[in-house]
């Protein structure tokens, strides 16, 4: 390649539906509810158009006061889809969680904006955003884990730090796995785009250390939180009914 990502045509665009559709079909013939991968697929299609469509406006605005804008939507939605894994209490700890998510993730991402990228002004949006939003996927899906872990384990009547620590080994299993298997199985997204368009691979690859550090950063510091402040609502909704609140709380 010279250098430059070639554009995809629609019609070169399409072939890549071919897996995916020959996916489908297996669902259907097995019966394992093809709908919601046809409904996940067309709310992909549409968020990323409508994405594509936004970030051109962004990345084209100077203001600090859209990107913190873009940076708090992308909290508030990371934090509700996370407890979809026990959206039966989703309303009355979606405030731990979006601090959680908010504290953790933001505070990681300040300091690769300062430390790391020292970016001039630090509101560069063609740069924060696409951080911002590899940080607060990766903590929404660590604490998504956490929760359903936690819940399920106290349900069934576990110690409550015994209940913790296998939940937050839960939740650090992707990224852990993704430490393990980065440049031996797989290029990740950063890296390849990069590769792609013609940086060299070792500037990819300090780039790709970033990421990585970022997000296990991320993921760990938003699940710690989390955990630590869910504990007494855990105490008093989620355990067993042979456990009182105060076994758990000790």
């Amino acid at each position: 390649m010279n250098g430059n990502l070639q554009n995809i045509e629609l019609l070169n665009l399409a072939i890549a539906f071919v897996p995916a559709a020959l996916v489908m079909v297996m669902l259907y013939r097995w019966s394992l509810g093809v709908g919601n991968s046809v409904y996940a697929f067309a709310r992909m299609l549409g968020q990323l158009l409508l994405v594509g469509y936004l970030l051109t406006f962004l990345f084209a605005s100077e203001e600090a006061w859209v990107v913190l804008g873009v940076l708090a939507v992308m909290v508030f939605a990371a934090s509700w889809i996370s407890l979809r894994s026990i959206a039966g209490h989703r309303r009355q700890i979606y405030g731990r969680v979006l601090l959680s998510i908010a504290v953790g993730g933001g505070a990681v991402l300040w300091l690769i904006i300062v430390g790391v990228l020292q970016l001039s002004p630090w509101h560069e949006p063609r740069v924060i955003i696409p951080l911002a939003g590899m940080i607060f996927a990766g903590a929404m899906n660590a604490v998504s884990l956490a929760a359903e872990r936690l819940h399920a384990e106290l349900r069934r009547g576990v110690d409550y730090l015994e209940a913790r620590n296998s939940a937050c080994q839960a939740a650090l299993i992707p990224v852990i796995n993704g430490l393990f298997a980065v440049g031996l199985v797989s290029l990740p997204g950063m890296m390849t785009g990069q590769i792609l368009s013609g940086v060299s691979p070792l500037v990819a690859a300090r780039y790709q250390i970033m990421v990585m550090c970022m997000l296990f950063g991320a993921s760990g510091l938003s699940v710690g939180l989390f955990l630590l402040s869910v504990r007494r609502f855990a105490a008093g909704h989620w355990c067993a009914s042979n456990q009182s609140p105060s076994e758990i709380d000790t």
